[in-house]
């Protein structure tokens, strides 16, 4: 195996704010969101809260140390430290834990775009005077030809930022995170002083328990936290290899996923106050939530439409404005940065210099990302998809968890260090048995539910956006091809 990175982040402080910089950001303001608009009842948001925090303590965090701990004992890249724990012959789960992150990169980078855009366009022109004018903003961008040319801006700047390895990517990280945390205060105080805010909120945190028996509801809360916090992704893994061995494994990852979800709430305060304080004196609460839920496909356009909203009820808005987009370019770039050092750090393990690795993913991910730039149908798909794969890739670390064996996985890669919060069994139930069961439960339930039920007759068609038969052809190609491939992929990676 060839000899692993002697990179290490500065400090320990370097290291919490950019793993935060793959948990905290767009995921938290962009996504988060929208995904509860689009799971809340008659009643209330709460229900998918829930699901949600439950899916906090029963899948992030566990996966979270499990990450942080195959990172530091590997000290590869996610195909490496697989090989390192499990042995050869499983590269091909590490290969597709690896491709989950960069798929999801490939369009993650259309959204970093999009806040860079709205930067700009906040940084020089007026603020969208009602709503229309702020729908007309959006239809108009999404129109053309301007999402890819933000999306190649996006991609270029990452690269320019991993070719010069970690210690760049933690330098940028301790400016970033904090920048993005002041303007969230600044933005929360004045959403919640909106007349009418109090209802957005209202709803936000009031459960309709009927919506409980839905299996789309806890289908996303487990992804929607997959991707709050980054558990399971391998993003955390790749930054674990650059960890101090002092480190401990526990506190940081509840700091990481805690923190997070902090944050995701925070953010939905935000949105939810807003929307409801801007057209909840005129409309009633279902009929703000159906607009909520139309802003776009999957509401990809919530955060992009009704934040320049809350900004034109601020004095000095714009400047507020500014800083918000800014703030959220920060948020989605820290969060690209760790998606293109984990496809970076792969073929740097096999030998491949860090400048050629980091320029070829971007330019690959660039043009694998056009499709997505271009079609907003084609980039709900692969966030369905991809989110999705989340699950799968959480599956595979708990599998080689379990594989190496849970009680000495936690003494010998969990407790390294004697000081501090230690793990206990109750780390070894969660990813021996909770993790595999949610997985298996819910993909069953989903499948089933989907070809009786939400789509008896489109469940099988490859190209319906959300079908059965699309997630699995996708992933069954990938899964296909690294275990087709898996000597070969072992073999570069001695």
């Amino acid at each position: 195996m060839k000899t692993s990175t002697h990179e290490s982040f500065v400090s320990r402080w370097g290291l919490i704010l950019s793993v935060l910089g793959i948990a905290i950001g767009t995921g938290n303001i962009w996504r988060f969101p929208r995904i509860v608009a689009n799971n809340g009842g008659e009643d209330g948001a709460g229900a998918f809260l829930i699901a949600w925090l439950t899916f906090l303590l029963l899948w992030s965090i566990p996966l979270i140390i499990a990450e942080y701990a195959i990172g530091r004992n590997g000290r590869r890249g996610v195909i490496g430290s697989f090989i390192a724990l499990s042995g050869e012959k499983f590269a091909w789960m590490g290969s597709f834990v690896g491709f989950v992150a960069m798929a999801i990169m490939f369009y993650y980078s259309v959204v970093t775009g999009w806040c860079f855009y709205y930067f700009g366009s906040s940084l020089l022109f007026p603020l969208p005077e009602n709503t229309d004018a702020a729908f007309a903003v959006w239809n108009g961008f999404q129109s053309g030809w301007l999402p890819l040319v933000f999306h190649a801006l996006a991609m270029a700047l990452a690269a320019a930022v991993v070719l010069n390895g970690v210690r760049a990517i933690e330098r940028v990280n301790k400016v970033l995170i904090p920048v993005l945390l002041v303007i969230l205060l600044i933005s929360f105080v004045r959403a919640v002083s909106l007349p009418g805010s109090m209802d957005g909120i209202r709803y936000l945190f009031t459960p309709d328990w009927a919506t409980l028996k839905k299996p789309e509801l806890w289908l996303e809360a487990l992804t929607q936290n997959a991707w709050d916090t980054g558990a399971g992704w391998g993003l955390i893994l790749t930054y674990a290899a650059y960890m101090k061995s002092r480190d401990n494994v526990t506190i940081s990852a509840l700091q990481t996923g805690i923190g997070n979800n902090f944050i995701s709430l925070f953010a939905a305060v935000i949105i939810f106050s807003t929307v409801f304080g801007t057209l909840g004196g005129a409309m009633s609460d279902q009929e703000v939530l159906y607009i909520m839920q139309e802003s776009g496909p999957a509401s990809t356009g919530l955060t992009f439409i009704w934040m320049p909203q809350l900004f034109l009820e601020v004095p000095a808005g714009r400047i507020f404005a500014v800083m918000f987009f800014l703030a959220l370019s920060f948020a989605a770039f820290s969060s690209l940065i760790s998606m293109v050092e984990l496809s970076s750090k792969v073929f740097v393990d096999i030998g491949v210099s860090r400048k050629k690795a980091a320029i070829s993913i971007c330019g690959a991910g660039f043009l694998l990302g056009m499709p997505s730039a271009l079609n907003l149908n084609i980039f709900a798909n692969q966030d369905f998809v991809w989110g999705l794969g989340l699950m799968l890739s959480g599956a595979f670390i708990a599998f080689i968890a379990v594989r190496y064996d849970v009680k000495k996985f936690t003494s010998n890669l969990v407790n390294t260090n004697a000081n501090g919060l230690q793990s206990g069994r109750w780390l070894g139930i969660l990813i021996k048995y909770i993790i595999p069961l949610e997985v298996f439960v819910l993909l069953s339930w989903w499948i089933y539910r989907s070809a009786v039920e939400f789509s008896p007759d489109g469940w099988y068609n490859p190209f319906d956006t959300y079908s059965v038969a699309t997630v699995l052809i996708q992933w069954g190609v990938v899964l296909g091809l690294f275990y087709l491939f898996n000597k070969t992929i072992a073999r570069l990676h001695r």
